[in-house]
């Protein structure tokens, strides 16, 4: 009759759960190890401790300084393309290489202004936009973060995954808030220092987005 099938039970463990576009918020597998894992890695490529002397030369521009609008507005953007972020780009027929390199031409801007002195961005938007470009985009939330979060969605759940953006974006929030006293204990000679150091690093990240990313398209 075909009923016989239904009366065994069936084994439910993780290779059999359904999939839907918010997986992981239904099943709500909490794990210590994932998040600690998700942490880590968004940590890593957010590297907010790397962009102080961006930070602080932000700030010198711009006449208001929001710390926590800044954080705000990139743990949204980051929200949001963690969702669907794949949908949008395929909606305007852009694929992820193709962002990431957009993205690495900015970063690159960025790095030759650190490193020679030059002032290239012309922060002319609304009062207080600074605390948007680019400060929540592309310095907090980028190409980098972007296809990090795609990547860890295709293995963790995205609930641990929403849970170590969120603990990221706290400390992203700690130290935009105390960048004036970072600068006082480090000092002006220091920050110069970092920033031209800080600038390569950043100048060696944009070239290795680029190439990274360049190849796939060409072939």
């Amino acid at each position: 009759m075909g009923y016989a099938k239904l009366a065994h039970p069936i084994k439910y463990n993780k290779y059999n759960k359904l999939k839907c576009p918010f997986r992981g918020l239904g099943s709500m597998n909490f794990s210590i190890l994932q998040i600690t894992s998700a942490f880590m890695v968004l940590f890593a490529i957010i590297d907010i401790l790397g962009s102080i002397p961006i930070i602080l030369s932000v700030k010198k521009k711009s006449t208001t300084f929001h710390p926590f609008r800044a954080s705000a507005i990139a743990f949204l953007i980051l929200v949001g393309f963690l969702f669907t972020g794949e949908v949008i780009l395929k909606l305007f027929g852009v694929d992820i290489q193709s962002f990431a390199i957009a993205g690495s031409l900015v970063i690159f801007i960025f790095a030759i202004e650190m490193i020679l002195d030059i002032e290239i961005f012309h922060n002319k938007g609304p009062e207080g936009s600074s605390s948007i470009v680019p400060l929540a985009f592309p310095l907090i939330a980028g190409p980098g973060s972007f296809t990090t979060l795609l990547s860890l969605r295709a293995e963790y759940n995205t609930l641990n995954i929403l849970i170590a953006l969120i603990l990221n974006l706290i400390f992203v929030y700690i130290v935009l808030k105390s960048t004036s006293k970072i600068e006082k204990i480090i000092g002006e000679g220091g920050i110069y220092i970092l920033r031209k150091v800080f600038g390569i690093i950043l100048l060696a990240i944009s070239v290795k987005l680029f190439t990274a990313n360049i190849g796939s398209l060409l072939d």
